[in-house]
């Protein structure tokens, strides 16, 4: 069963891999590269990935997929459409969804990943992962909001990867209890919500140090890499020391 609960029919082994999730796409390609022949054009890991391409995560091109023949397709709940899944199910695919919202779940879904649908062992990155994020924060706990777009303005809000690593950071996501997972909310109340933090991930808007923070004057604005906070792969070996140094406290 993959995350979703969906029986999915795997080969003894496993040879031919197509990644449609940028995250799952460099977990990889860190654990056996030889076997990815497919990625997404947002697939950016490593940066000298040379595999076929199949267009993007919302509109993948389904021939092109079929005629690399996978062995199995990975896929994520979030990320890519029910219907590209099922399409490429009735094509006789298999297609295995991962779908994680906390870090607990991204070590157990990455694990059972590979050992159930790449038809390898769990790597050496995956442990060191766990172990980098094993110690529990014990200071002072700040609040933040985290914008992902403007025009409109959408922030991090309920039920998210991001904010479960903001939390285990010791930093409070302002829009945890919203009803939406990503909801759109006014510039004027997310700077009269006065949060400790605005935390402006590059991706999928580009916030950088010249764009985002001269919309929340008087707050503290914090420019970070949105693979270190959202994605779930090698990059959580570094992601919990860099975020740490860049959250810190004031």
């Amino acid at each position: 069963m993959d995350d979703t609960g969906t029986a999915v029919k795997i080969p003894g082994e496993v040879r031919r891999i197509v990644s449609l999730v940028p995250s799952l796409t460099e977990s990889v390609a860190a654990t056996v590269p030889h076997a990815l022949v497919g990625a997404t054009k947002w697939c950016t890991h490593p940066a000298d990935l040379d595999v076929a391409r199949v267009r993007g995560t919302k509109n993948p091109d389904l021939d092109a997929i079929r005629r690399l023949r996978p062995d199995v397709v990975l896929a994520n709940a979030e990320e890519n459409r029910p219907s590209d899944i099922e399409a490429l199910r009735e094509s006789g695919i298999a297609v295995w969804v991962t779908k994680i919202a906390t870090l607990e779940e991204a070590f157990a879904s990455l694990e059972r990943m590979f050992v159930h649908a790449c038809r390898t062992d769990p790597p050496d990155w995956l442990a060191r992962a766990r172990e980098a994020w094993r110690e529990p924060w014990d200071g002072p706990r700040r609040t933040a909001i985290v914008p992902i777009w403007r025009r409109p303005w959408m922030v991090v809000g309920r039920d998210t990867f991001t904010g479960d690593v903001l939390r285990h950071l010791g930093v409070d996501n302002l829009y945890a209890d919203h009803p939406e997972r990503y909801p759109k909310i006014p510039l004027g109340e997310l700077n009269a919500r006065r949060p400790d933090l605005v935390v402006l991930p590059d991706e999928p808007y580009a916030f950088s140090a010249t764009d985002g923070p001269e919309a929340f004057p008087g707050l503290r604005c914090v420019p970070v890499s949105g693979r270190l906070l959202t994605w779930y792969g090698p990059s959580l070996v570094e992601a919990a020391g860099e975020l740490r140094r860049t959250l810190a406290p004031a």
